[in-house]
């Protein structure tokens, strides 16, 4: 990673300045500790920031570009590529993004819509109204729009919106709701038959509820994915490989890999007897630190099971 041999000496910010005063590129490398010539890689190459210019041409930048680039440094450290932040940022800052609160009359006809309504009925805590919510998006919409564009968007608010006082009890009580429909949508597709897709959420990593609705994705009536516990030591997965005899291993997280998870990846597909795959974010992030033998299926649900089946039936490389 080329970038980071640029970066200079962090130094102390002892002297913040006032959050509307436009910086010069020279204060705002002393604040963060990157060299101006970083600072203008990371916008020409990457359009990672974007700081305004005077008519002599002059950069200035603002407190949020300032926390923009302590959030760049902060996603290299983890060992992401420079090139892979933007998109990172882009999906972080869509979630920190609320929905609107929406007006009880309108006629449901778009995401916010929908998730409106959800907001009224998790803020009443009423269950049989959430259940004709679920009812009425599921028969609207196809599996990835319910999740992707509706269900899992609301979610991430929720879990990001801890004050104030009862929005932690609002999203336990959606987390709750919506775990236990999918885990019965995920029983149904069960097939005594036949031999299961196993998924396992990398250690630490995520919450349950997501490692299920990626199960219900990569899943159909001829593919059945079961869901293994979370937590699952990594370091065992070949032994319980070996006594479940699956089609094929899928790792799932929506977090950035630390630095070792390709070495360690790549070790691990050479002692399972099945296909090893990679889902969800890490798969857009990691892939190109893998070899061959490590299958991506990306993160959108809309291909991930076209991917998975391609993979099962060998007519899709790695």
């Amino acid at each position: 990673m080329p970038v980071l041999t640029e970066l200079a000496r962090p130094a102390p910010a002892l002297d913040q300045p006032a959050p509307d005063d436009p910086l010069p590129i020279r204060e705002v490398s002393r604040l963060t500790g990157v060299n101006p010539v970083t600072l203008r890689a990371w916008e020409r190459r990457y359009g990672l920031i974007q700081p305004v210019r005077t008519k002599s041409g002059r950069r200035l930048y603002s407190m949020h570009d300032i926390e923009t680039v302590r959030e760049i440094l902060r996603w290299i450290e983890r060992g992401v590529a420079v090139g892979k932040v933007g998109q990172i940022l882009a999906k972080t800052r869509a979630t920190r993004d609320p929905p609107p609160a929406l007006p009880g009359s309108g006629e449901p006809g778009s995401d916010r819509q929908w998730q409106g309504q959800l907001k009224r009925a998790v803020g009443e805590f009423d269950e049989p109204q959430l259940e004709r919510l679920y009812g009425q998006i599921f028969s609207s919409y196809s599996l990835p729009v319910v999740f992707q564009d509706i269900l899992m968007p609301f979610w991430r608010h929720l879990a990001q919106q801890r004050e104030p006082y009862g929005h932690t009890s609002e999203w336990l009580f959606f987390d709750h709701f919506l775990r236990a429909r999918i885990v019965q949508r995920l029983l149904l597709q069960r097939c005594s038959q036949a031999r299961p897709v196993l998924l396992a959420a990398l250690a630490d990593q995520g919450h349950e509820l997501e490692s299920l609705v990626a199960a219900l994705m990569l899943g159909s009536a001829e593919v059945e994915v079961r869901v293994l516990a979370l937590g699952q030591p990594f370091d065992e997965l070949t032994l319980v490989c070996e006594k479940i005899k699956p089609r094929a291993l899928v790792l799932f997280s929506n977090h950035a890999p630390a630095a070792e998870l390709p070495r360690r990846l790549n070790r691990l597909a050479l002692t399972l007897d099945c296909p090893l795959m990679l889902a969800g974010e890490v798969a857009e992030l990691a892939q190109d630190s893998l070899n061959a033998s490590v299958g991506c299926l990306g993160s959108d649900g809309r291909l991930m099971m076209q991917r998975l089946r391609q993979f099962l039936g060998g007519t899709l490389d790695t």
